[in-house]
């Protein structure tokens, strides 16, 4: 097997022959007459300082990842013929799709390579997104990877139609949630966004443009959900659809006993569609992570920060939040909604008195966290984010050992906590994503720190005492957008997957050109040559 090129001088080289390739005659030098790309491609590849800066950072601020060469493609052919290109070099150069660049430690990066701007095939008039109905399907979006979640959004409106399944930031790219799962309050009841998959469209790794779904391709269709772009670049995907609400009772409790909390939680995900809340989750509140943040500066009234305030300070400093959401159309569920929401919330263990309400548009709170962004969120910022899953059966023990006793002890953590369950059964083992083993159901953390660049050792050392902590306790988590440097690490994270994971990169990319940046068969491939 030929090693990926990860040397930026040598992808120069090769394309500076490519280029002066393409107005010469066919000679008997091998990258001229294995690597000569169509013309067109040439006009869209960009090597200037501009391009390659954009493209060697991310969200994150934490990494460099320096590609050779940028493409911005005009079509989805584009992207497939520099696949096929880096496959015909004798020795392949590694290729990232990047959609909003949102990943934090250079999971979107090509280091040496091409960095496929996928942003550029939304300028450049690509499908799109298209709503249909099907009698055998119901309504659904035909919606292009490089599209973002909140232009779904509103397209799906415009019929009064919507996805179910969102992440809480709608800025983000079709292609990249879905190949790592895209999770939010309503995965509880509607599973994570890669559940609400019906079909794809993907370029894999030899530069195949294939269609799949579950009858169709299906086992690369199961290999892309969640696959961290190892088997292929998605392109489009079929996004199922529902008649939307359009107005939202929103609620936030405060707690002080985190048995109560989660015992709380699960008791509402467990109610469903029809009893039960559309949106559910949690969230920890400290001195560094006071109720009003980034994702929710407008709830909370300066008196109700007060009265929350005085019971952190009577509490140690440390209490927690239940958010649930019940969607609802006006006028229509007008008379009710106020009930359905005293009902669900009347035997819940929260702190008397600390309960506070909002009742807004649909869209307002599905984009709640966008609205906020321009004001709040810092991006020249690190974001040294930490985000796992943990299993049911350990959850108290992560709260005496993180919650209570490492976050609280620091005080250091800047940016919002959340805490809430998900559902296994509305995830698909057959899927690329990993959930922790043998639990029904498991909680996702997201630390999401925010901090100066020159300050984000002291968050990195915050999560790796965490992570430490789990695995001196035996507490087996999964990451979720996972970050790791070695072959054990990845091998213990897909667990009884990895098997079958490195089956399906044989046969989708096996010259490993795919997303480097995730440094999982990067990583692999360095240690066993």
């Amino acid at each position: 097997m030929t090693k990926p090129s990860k040397n930026p001088s040598k992808l120069i080289v090769i394309l500076t022959i490519i280029t002066y390739s393409i107005s010469m005659p066919c000679t008997t030098n091998a990258i001229s007459i294995n690597c000569l790309p169509p013309s067109d491609i040439q006009l869209r590849l960009r090597s200037d300082s501009d391009a390659i800066a954009a493209a060697s950072n991310d969200f994150g601020n934490l990494v460099q990842q320096t590609p050779s060469a940028v493409l911005y493609p005009s079509s989805v052919d584009d992207v497939v013929q520099l696949i096929k290109l880096s496959n015909d070099c004798p020795t392949p150069f590694t290729i990232a799709a990047r959609g909003r660049g949102h990943s934090v430690r250079g999971q979107a990066a090509a280091h040496g390579g091409v960095v496929v701007e996928m942003s550029s095939l939304r300028r450049n008039g690509s499908a799109g997104i298209r709503v249909s109905w099907e009698a055998s399907l119901g309504y659904y979006a035909d919606v292009g990877a490089e599209q973002l979640w909140i232009d779904v959004l509103r397209a799906g409106l415009e019929h009064g139609l919507a996805p179910v399944s969102w992440t809480d930031y709608l800025y983000l790219s079709v292609g990249g949630t879905l190949s790592n799962g895209g999770i939010s309050g309503q995965s509880s009841l509607h599973g994570p966004q890669i559940s609400n998959v019906l079909e794809l469209d993907v370029i894999t790794g030899k530069g195949d443009l294939l269609t799949c779904s579950k009858e169709m391709n299906s086992e690369l269709f199961f290999a892309v959900l969640g696959g961290l772009g190892q088997f292929g670049i998605i392109t489009r995907a079929r996004i199922v659809l529902y008649e939307a609400p359009t107005r939202a009772k929103w609620v936030r409790l405060i707690y002080n006993d985190f048995s109560k909390l989660t015992r709380d939680q699960e008791h509402l995900i467990s109610l469903g569609d029809m009893n039960g809340p559309n949106y559910v989750e949690g969230s920890i509140i400290t001195d560094k992570s006071p109720p009003n943040n980034w994702r929710s500066n407008s709830f909370y009234t300066a008196s109700h920060q007060a009265k929350i305030h005085s019971f952190l300070k009577t509490n140690g400093g440390l209490l927690y939040s239940l958010e649930l959401v019940k969607y609802y159309s006006f006028p229509d569920d007008d008379d009710t909604i106020d009930q359905e929401v005293e009902l669900m919330v009347k035997d819940l263990s929260f702190i008397p008195g600390l309960v506070f309400k909002k009742d807004v548009a649909h869209v307002d709170f599905l984009n709640r966290v966008g609205s906020m962004e321009k004001q709040h969120m810092n991006w020249d910022n690190a974001h040294p984010w930490l985000n796992l899953f943990l299993p049911k059966s350990r959850i108290m023990d992560f709260n005496d050992g993180v919650f209570v006793n490492i976050i609280r002890r620091h005080n250091r953590t800047s940016g919002p906590i959340l805490f809430y369950p998900l559902l296994k059964q509305k995830w698909d083992e057959r899927m690329s994503a990993v959930v922790p083993e043998d639990e029904d159901i498991f909680y996702t953390l997201g630390l999401l720190h925010s901090t100066k660049r020159s300050e984000s050792h002291v968050f990195d050392d915050l999560n790796n005492e965490i992570l430490e902590f789990c695995s001196k306790n035996g507490i087996k988590i999964k990451q979720y957008l996972p970050f790791y440097e070695s072959k054990e690490d990845w091998m213990e994270h897909y667990g009884s997957k990895w098997s079958t994971f490195q089956e399906r990169k044989a046969k989708f990319d096996p010259r490993m050109i795919l997303s480097p940046g995730q440094r999982i068969f990067t990583s692999v491939l360095e240690s066993e040559l």
